[in-house]
């Protein structure tokens, strides 16, 4: 499928409107130079700076692909979390603790956005527009209602979902990017901090940093269940790595610990535009 046409279908000019304050508190990082950004985030980006040379450089249209779904990600990410924060749900753990996380998540997410936004344009391209969201997916969910007696739950499990949706997905669009040095490292330096992310969540709800085959964990809604698909392979290189092991052989379920599995470009479209109106 043609992946930007189809993104394209999904965008509109803004998204719906959210708490002023919240939103100013981190518009900086939007409004950033690329100076700023690469400095607050140290991607290895300023190579890339010249555009003459980005643009002798980079000559895939799957390399392009890779960015503007990177980009659609970070964004759907950068608004969840902005949403999450000004909905005051994350106050229903009585700590503090969820709200410090999800403000540190969001602003690698939204510097993550400048990253991206700016590197397409530095490559000539014009960076997909950032679509509408809707969390609720069609109703399903209702995370931002502090009435919601379920709320809080539901914020963790979406952000668990999201989280390693990004992480698979930057897995999978490393291979467009072999052959353009820079923005690959880029990208798996965004994918590493995304695993971080994913880790964090996992540990905020309980549970291990890492995923176990194929399950979601406990809680998890099933429309999820597509983020982790594909989790329980067991042959790595050829290899059936649950037989490793010097005295026994691993376990499934610890020998799939080990290693993580891709989405596909289409997979991670497929779950993003169940959020995007």
């Amino acid at each position: 499928m043609n992946l930007i046409k189809f993104l394209d279908e999904f965008t509109s000019e803004n998204l719906a409107k959210k708490g002023a304050s919240r939103r100013d508190a981190f518009s900086t990082f939007s409004s950033l130079g690329k100076k700023a950004a690469i400095a607050a985030v140290p991607f290895g980006m300023a190579a890339a700076s010249n555009k003459a040379k980005a643009a002798t450089m980079f000559q895939s249209d799957d390399a392009v692909n890779a960015l503007q779904l990177a980009l659609t990600l970070e964004y759907l990410e950068a608004s969840f979390y902005l949403q999450a924060l000004d909905s005051n749900v994350l106050d229903q753990d009585g700590t503090g603790k969820a709200n410090a996380i999800y403000e540190q998540i969001s602003m690698h997410e939204s510097a993550h956005v400048t990253l991206l936004q700016d590197t397409l344009m530095d490559l000539g391209e014009t960076p997909t527009a950032e679509p509408t969201f809707d969390f609720t997916a069609g109703g399903t969910f209702d995370p931002f209602n502090t009435n919601n007696p379920d709320a809080y739950a539901q914020l963790l499990a979406l952000a668990q979902a999201f989280e390693d949706t990004g992480v698979r997905a930057y897995k999978g669009q490393a291979g467009a990017l072999i052959g353009n040095d820079n923005l690959l490292t880029a990208a798996l330096q965004i994918h590493s901090v995304e695993a971080r992310h994913a880790s964090e969540i996992r540990r905020l709800r309980g549970l291990q940093g890492w995923i176990t085959l194929d399950q979601r964990g406990p809680n998890m809604p099933s429309v999820t269940q597509d983020v982790y698909n594909g989790e329980e392979n067991l042959n790595q290189g050829g290899v059936d790595v649950s037989t490793l092991g010097d005295e026994s052989p691993f376990t499934a379920e610890a020998s799939s610990q080990a290693y993580d599995e891709i989405l596909t470009g289409d997979e991670a479209v497929a779950i993003a535009s169940l959020f995007i109106e």
